[in-house]
């Protein structure tokens, strides 16, 4: 598995948020970063393979990851006034960050497996 991956990734997303979004700059690129950070030290805590990925771990990364970048942002934005305090608000998108993530994980196993698994040379 390429070395912070995820985080490279996160980090050219991060750049283009910032530039479509010119009024979120150092969030979009802040939280874009740590995701993808996230990501790639849960891929490492959880033994996510390129050669043999489980589909377990992968999606209990990209839940885990989603979620904790999810309320630590929501948790930011409240606390410097940038969102209301509206609890409905916030479990509506805690609950559609896990079913995000959950697809995520979906359509990334199936791209995997379909599409990219004869590409890897290290198996």
């Amino acid at each position: 598995m390429i070395r912070y991956g995820g985080t490279y990734t996160s980090l050219v997303n991060g750049i283009l948020l910032s530039i479509l979004r010119t009024s979120y700059f150092p969030f979009s690129l802040i939280f874009s970063v740590f995701y993808g950070l996230v990501i790639d030290g849960l891929y490492q805590a959880f033994r996510v393979k390129q050669n043999r990925v489980q589909s377990s771990r992968l999606t209990a990364s990209l839940i885990i990851g989603t979620t904790l970048v999810g309320l630590s942002s929501m948790y930011l934005s409240t606390l410097l006034g940038l969102m209301p305090m509206l609890p409905a608000l916030y479990l509506a998108i805690l609950v559609i960050g896990v079913l995000n993530a959950v697809v995520a994980s979906y359509l990334t196993l199936l791209i995997w497996k379909r599409y990219l698994a004869h590409y890897d040379r290290s198996a």
